[in-house]
């Protein structure tokens, strides 16, 4: 563990076994402008790559879902930075569900080298569902709260 990073963070409730327990595995392609001078991936494009994984997730999981009514709305998210990426690199996002409340959820993510399967980032994001009609929090649908528990095997 890095010196200067505390020893107990929120990522240590994050499941022990890191290959584990992800279903969702998305393949992210480095472009060009994610890329800084030094070569490497700048950390705050990190988190365009995590949206993307989180798109998908919910278009593969949760479908039929009308986005003109519905939108997921990040609360709180911590991003744990663990080695950089660099443009040659091959990385996928992995994404799941580890906690289903009702209105809100925990989303866990992770960047991981292909190869290697080294985690490169861990990301823990609350979300809240929000009816964009009425213009508030809304419940957690049966139908989300049912796939989710299938597809990433929550109880």
């Amino acid at each position: 563990m890095h010196p200067i990073l505390p020893t107990k963070s929120v990522f240590s409730g994050m499941a022990q076994e890191e290959s584990m327990g992800y279903r969702h595995i998305l393949p992210i392609q480095i472009r060009f402008n994610d890329v800084d001078k030094f070569g490497h991936v700048n950390n705050t494009v990190f988190f365009q790559f995590y949206d993307t994984a989180k798109t998908d997730y919910f278009a593969t999981v949760c479908k039929g879902v009308d986005w003109e009514r519905v939108a997921i709305v990040v609360v709180k998210i911590e991003a744990e930075f663990l080695s950089q990426i660099k443009a040659g690199d091959h990385i996928a996002a992995r994404t799941r569900v580890s906690k289903i409340g009702t209105k809100s959820f925990h989303l866990e993510q992770d960047l991981i080298d292909v190869d290697s399967q080294e985690v490169r980032c861990r990301c823990l994001s609350i979300m809240v569902l929000y009816d964009l009609v009425h213009r508030q929090s809304m419940p957690f649908p049966d139908a989300w709260r049912q796939a989710i528990r299938q597809y990433d095997g929550l109880e």
